[in-house]
């Protein structure tokens, strides 16, 4: 009986032993990113236009929508992932911290504890990026907000580069770069320059921090307004599809092979992979402390938050457009990435 009793307990040890192994083994969180398309509030801002959404606009953006908005907005970013909240959740699209609060003190968000990095941005539409982070994961450990300049229109405002470098489980170092590019409103090829432009900027930036530290973990993300294989993207920021060897100072695009394989985030005319997300060498070996558990992101697509219109592709069901209120969720899909540390 004492043998018997004996070799049990040796057994339950072993399985404490190995479960605490794996757990070790497999840590990990996850980030994500998310347009939310327009989450503004309700009252009237004099600095920006945010006339669309206002009481007396065309879609009438009253209490009971706005409130509706933060449901759908939470319920997608609580569905997720369903191992749980993700511990770095970049979004944009939001009117002020206000409206950020809002959501994630919304009761679908309420436990994930998150707190917010937010700076209103000199863009004429009063819409910004803000990365949510979950405390007890994260330090922050710098922030700065990035205004991008062009000189060939030195008038052009818009949406700040939130840059932030923090602490994981006090370990780690992260550098992530929350993105909302300039848009495609006048024309591709006309607006074109200005989100090359902004590729030159962070590229700069990324190459400085390599520079100092050639495993540095990077994450840039955000809707940049192009695809993949576009100019700004593949040539400028040189964010090129993972190769079977990484190494160098490379940055490698977790959307790229997605994309060609005809897969997107937003509908138009098209399936567009215009909300991505790039990593720099380290991410994608390993070599300091994180690394990315799949090098291809995740477009999170559930039935609920689509929309068929007659006689047309099944897209992503959107809030408004123009004058027509829909009631939907976003005209974008998010996406996200875990990684192991």
């Amino acid at each position: 009986m004492k043998k018997i009793y004996s070799t049990i307990l040796v057994t339950l040890a072993l399985i404490i032993i190995l479960a605490s192994c794996t757990k070790k083994n497999t840590n990990s969180f996850t980030f994500a990113f998310y347009n939310v398309e327009n989450l503004f509030d309700t009252i009237d801002d004099l600095n920006i236009s945010d006339e669309g959404y206002l009481p007396n606009s065309k879609v009438a953006w009253n209490t009971e929508r706005y409130n509706l908005k933060l449901n759908n907005m939470s319920k997608v970013m609580k569905s997720i992932d369903p191992a749980g909240f993700p511990a770095l959740f970049g979004i944009c699209e939001v009117e002020n911290i206000s409206v950020v609060e809002d959501l994630i003190n919304h009761p679908n968000l309420a436990g994930a504890g998150y707190k917010a990095i937010h700076k209103d941005s000199p863009d004429e539409r009063g819409i910004d990026v803000a990365l949510l982070y979950n405390p007890e994961i994260f330090k922050p450990v710098g922030t700065r907000f990035i205004v991008p300049e062009f000189p060939d229109n030195p008038e052009l405002k818009t949406r700040d580069i939130l840059y932030f470098k923090g602490v994981v489980n006090k370990n780690d170092t992260l550098h992530v770069f929350i993105n909302h590019w300039v848009s495609r409103w006048g024309g591709q090829k006309e607006t074109e320059p200005h989100r090359i432009q902004i590729a030159k900027v962070i590229k700069n930036i990324t190459d400085s921090i390599l520079n100092n530290e050639l495993n540095a973990n990077i994450i840039i993300a955000g809707d940049l307004n192009d695809n993949p294989s576009d100019t700004s993207i593949y040539k400028v920021l040189e964010a090129l599809e993972i190769s079977d060897i990484p190494g160098g100072k490379s940055l490698y695009n977790l959307s790229l092979k997605q994309f060609k394989n005809g897969f997107g985030s937003l509908y138009y005319k098209s399936w567009d992979m215009f909300d991505q997300i790039i990593v720099s060498t380290s991410l994608i070996t390993g070599k300091n402390g994180l690394k990315v558990s799949s090098t291809e992101q995740v477009v999170f697509k559930e039935d609920w938050m689509l929309y068929q219109p007659k006689g047309g592709p099944v897209r992503p069901s959107r809030t408004a457009s123009g004058s027509n209120y829909y009631g939907g969720y976003s005209d974008h899909l998010p996406i996200m990435v875990s990684i192991i540390n």
